[in-house]
């Protein structure tokens, strides 16, 4: 309800009144604009100014709009799901998913790679830093980056992959860093929730896995199993590829 837009035209006095609303949301949606004014120790004037800042034509108006994001809230809150749903469905859904070329043909890719980067962020760029771990525990060193503005010159990714992971697929940032980096010379793979977004597009190869999208708070909650399952398979992929290649008669 509050964009960070309205908040930096607040003065002091109206930034005072901003904090106590966030603080105590349950107990202004009940209050007359007076009650609110000794409470606040600023003057009615000063609120319905605030409420103007907030888009709004007047307390009344406010208090309506305050309401709808407590309820918008409470129930994202009673719908969340439990660990158990998330790991059902990644069991009936997931892990029925034809997977297995996707994943080879991924790892033929990496295994011929000189350089391995992982690309993500938020909780992406957490799974990011566990894939290149992952993938470095079996031999193939990796590097990740979790920075949106990472800079990208010329060449920096020839011959390079590239994974990039995000849930939605359309990050603007994401799409932003996978059309400099293919620009750069890498091959894009991309783990992502679905096969239509623009990232699962520009990629080389896409691995969608398909799970519900859950929004907490604004927050995206998605379940991310599929997406430790498929960096842990991949790379066990690729080292199997790699032995081969060092070794064709282990195989």
């Amino acid at each position: 309800m509050f964009s960070s837009k309205d908040i930096s035209t607040l003065n002091e006095l109206e930034n005072s009144l901003y904090k106590y609303i966030s603080e105590n949301k349950d107990k202004v949606i009940y209050m007359r604009i007076r009650e609110l004014a000794n409470e606040t120790h600023v003057s009615t004037s000063t609120i319905l100014r605030f409420c103007k800042k907030m888009n709004c034509d007047g307390f009344s108006e406010f208090k309506t709009k305050l309401k709808m994001d407590l309820s918008e809230k409470g129930n994202k809150k009673r719908h969340l799901r439990s660990g158990y749903e998330s790991l059902s469905e990644f069991n009936e859904r997931t892990l029925k998913g034809n997977f297995e070329p996707y994943i080879k043909e991924s790892a033929k890719v990496i295994s011929q790679a000189s350089n391995i980067v992982f690309f993500g962020i938020g909780t992406s760029g957490s799974l990011a830093e566990y894939g290149a771990r992952f993938f470095s525990n079996l031999g193939s060193f990796s590097q990740y980056i979790k920075d949106p503005f990472f800079p990208i010159k010329s060449n920096m990714f020839k011959d390079s992959v590239i994974i990039f992971l995000s849930v939605s697929g359309e990050t603007p940032t994401i799409i932003d860093l996978a059309v400099q980096s293919k620009a750069s010379g890498g091959t894009i793979i991309s783990v992502t929730n679905t096969s239509s977004c623009t990232l699962a597009k520009i990629a080389d190869i896409n691995i969608p896995y398909y799970v519900t999208e859950e929004i907490h708070d604004d927050s995206n909650i998605t379940t991310q199993i599929p997406v430790i399952y498929l960096l842990e398979s991949l790379a066990r992929e690729t080292y199997k590829e790699q032995t081969l290649c060092s070794n064709p008669s282990s195989y």
